[in-house]
């Protein structure tokens, strides 16, 4: 059996109950970070007391009559309850792809966790999955110390100084997340960013709100001026925090408070009983200046994948076909889907 689910009691409660989840699963995440002509689903395929279900946003494609389907930003993928390594997922693969086809989805597209098992085995023989880069992450279940010992030498010099010049508040009241919203968007001018993280006041109250996942924000002050200097946002849920988002006052720059609040973040996950902290990898998964910020943290690193799925061929190429203004380059032959690349 395979059903559309867009109920949020019923969304919240196939959610609670699979095996493993992420906050990137919950219906509040979907309708804070969905775009404004994209429609949140949850695909729940059930199999006598197995089930999967994959979160996705289905779209309209302009001047025609299909639809297409991504993920939100961040890391979702298929979840599960009493899934094994010898389940067969040749019935829920067919009954996704008629699923699919009926409600005239031409492909899909989504990013996967790196936490949670049996996700590619779920889409196996659907499409491709592709390694783009990998993600920084710290194991919790290890002793502090034994975290601390895996920074750089450099980082852990770093973190003690800043320990001297900042103190850690989190950001109770409207006033400190006002500060923290500012510098976010500082921090995203600064580095010319797509207008897409550009996120408006509502994305940041929403996830503050959410009783779907835990959200915090430390903010770094600093101890000679009282000045925010930085802020830090982690999201919780299950066993994984994630390192969502941040922003750093020009002005203290030069002793970045963000390796700070990850570092205590790291703390209070660990004495919080999470199993993982995630870092996430560079911008667009490359091997950047960001990724290499993140993994001066650990030396642990998994692999980040995501999963491309044509469904129809034909009238895929039919729409790649008219956009005459696609230049042909490495980059536009690897943007999935084709057709919407430039968009």
């Amino acid at each position: 059996m395979i059903e559309i689910i867009k109920d949020k009691e019923v969304w919240d409660t196939l959610v609670k109950k699979c095996d493993f989840a992420d906050f990137y699963h919950t219906y509040d995440y979907h309708h804070t970070a969905k775009a404004k002509d994209e429609e949140p689903v949850l695909i729940h395929y059930k199999e006598n007391d197995k089930t999967i279900v994959l979160p996705l946003l289905f779209r309209n494609i302009q001047y025609s009559l299909y639809k297409d389907a991504t993920s939100v930003y961040g890391y979702p993928g298929p979840i599960t309850k009493n899934i094994t390594s010898d389940f067969n997922f040749s019935v829920f693969q067919k009954e996704i792809h008629q699923l699919f086809r009926e409600q005239n989805i031409i492909s899909v597209f989504s990013r996967l966790n790196s936490f949670i098992p049996y996700q590619e085995s779920c889409l196996l023989g659907l499409g491709q999955t592709e390694t783009l880069g990998r993600v920084v992450y710290a194991d919790l279940n290890e002793t502090l110390d034994k975290q601390w010992k895996l920074y750089h030498r450099r980082l852990r010099t770093y973190i003690n100084k800043s320990r001297t010049i900042y103190k850690i508040k989190n950001a109770n009241i409207r006033a400190d997340l006002d500060s923290f919203i500012d510098l976010y968007y500082e921090n995203m001018r600064r580095v010319n960013a797509n207008k897409e993280y550009f996120f408006d006041k509502k994305y940041f109250l929403d996830l503050i709100n959410s009783s779907d996942f835990e959200t915090e924000v430390l903010l770094a002050i600093s101890r000679k001026t009282g000045e925010v200097a930085g802020g830090a946002m982690f999201t919780k849920k299950n066993t994984i925090v994630q390192y969502h988002l941040s922003g750093t006052s020009e002005r203290f720059l030069d002793l970045n408070p963000i390796k700070l609040l990850i570092d205590e973040m790291r703390i209070r996950g660990n004495q919080a009983n999470y199993n993982y902290f995630n870092l996430g990898g560079g911008v667009g998964a490359k091997k950047d200046s960001l990724f290499y910020f993140k993994s001066g943290f650990s030396k642990y690193t998994l692999p980040f994948k995501v999963w491309k799925y044509i469904v129809n061929p034909n009238i895929y190429e039919d729409l790649v076909q008219q956009r005459k203004d696609i230049q042909h380059s490495d980059e536009t032959l690897q943007y999935f889907p084709r057709y919407r690349v430039n968009k």
